[in-house]
């Protein structure tokens, strides 16, 4: 039995797991893989301490922290579901499918097979963070991987010298077409928005970059992906409706992101953008279950901000385990 389960693995988890072992507690992180969404940033300039460092690196820092308080990480673990059972304590129930910590006579109707719990703990903080959206076009999921990317930094380096193109028009579009100025021959930038709503300070060093390496598109929808074993192109529409196709040899997809919150009980309450609703003090409408950084619905996705969170989950999880 822990005292605290914490799924995800990047800010606000690191944060969650540092807080907890200082706190005293029997906890462990689970994860399907570490590092989420901060493993596949390019740069960051605005991590307190470090004047500009990247995904990777801050990512690599995030764990090693971990290991010197020596927190309990499993990584590869799929989070089916997790289910407040009526002791109170939660049950998590992956794809590891072990049925762990789960004795028969704690079953609600004392069958084996009733809930299978891979994990048993008496708090939990979700933080999973999201997922990258989808457009839901012709030709998006044939050519997944075969020139489409929604990770820069995992395949920019596959198109250098090479033409690429950037759909989006917030900061992840913004730093992916400025990684691609470092390592394509070509950038096209693909907006639907007649404007980027993304930091000055990106915007204003990608729009100032000559025309021969970085190309913008305003109010331009994207159709659909072409290609044979590979993309070779994109159909779009211009803002008059005008159809075009642009060659291109990769598309990075930077429009935005999923929260990943379907594990989570059915009676959390979620806004209509599937974030987990949380107070100031990270709690949900279910006691001893939390949910902090991107997953929430807080207001600004940052990194310090997923951080904050997971330090004020951890310090309102430990209140509740004081009162139980």
């Amino acid at each position: 039995m822990l005292d605290l389960l914490i799924i995800g693995g990047s800010a606000a988890a690191t944060t969650a797991g540092i807080y907890g072992i200082r706190r005293g507690l029997n906890l462990k992180i689970i994860t399907k893989d570490f590092g989420g969404e901060v493993a596949t940033s390019g740069e960051i300039g605005n991590w307190p301490g470090d004047g500009m460092t990247d995904g990777i690196t801050l990512t690599d820092k995030f764990k090693k922290h971990l290991e010197q308080y020596k927190v309990d990480i499993e990584e590869g673990i799929y989070v089916e579901k997790i289910t407040k059972q009526e002791d109170g304590t939660f049950c998590i129930s992956t794809q590891k499918g072990n049925g762990i910590g789960m004795a028969a006579d704690k079953m609600p109707d004392g069958k084996p097979d009733s809930l299978k719990c891979d994990y048993i703990a008496k708090a939990v903080i979700v933080a999973t963070g999201v997922h990258p959206r989808e457009l839901g076009i012709p030709g998006e999921k044939e050519f997944r991987n075969k020139g489409v990317s929604y990770c820069s930094t995992c395949d920019m380096p596959l198109f250098t010298g090479k033409t690429v193109t950037v759909i989006g028009g917030g900061n992840s579009a913004l730093e992916s077409a400025l990684m691609g100025v470092d390592i394509a021959k070509k950038v096209y930038v693909i907006n639907k928005n007649a404007f980027f709503k993304g930091d000055d300070v990106l915007i204003k060093k990608l729009t100032s970059q000559p025309k021969d390496k970085v190309e913008i598109f305003y109010e331009t929808g994207t159709k659909e992906f072409v290609g044979d074993k590979f993309i070779t192109g994109a159909k779009y529409t211009d803002k008059e409706g005008k159809e075009f196709e642009l060659k291109t040899d990769g598309i990075m997809v930077h429009i935005g992101m999923v929260p990943n919150s379907d594990i989570v009980p059915d009676n959390v309450e979620k806004n209509p953008f599937g974030e987990i609703k949380v107070n100031i003090r990270c709690e949900t409408n279910v006691p001893g279950l939390y949910a902090a950084g991107d997953v929430s619905d807080v207001p600004f996705k940052q990194i310090v901000i997923a951080a904050g969170q997971g330090c004020t989950a951890t310090l309102s999880a430990v209140q509740y385990l004081n009162s139980r």
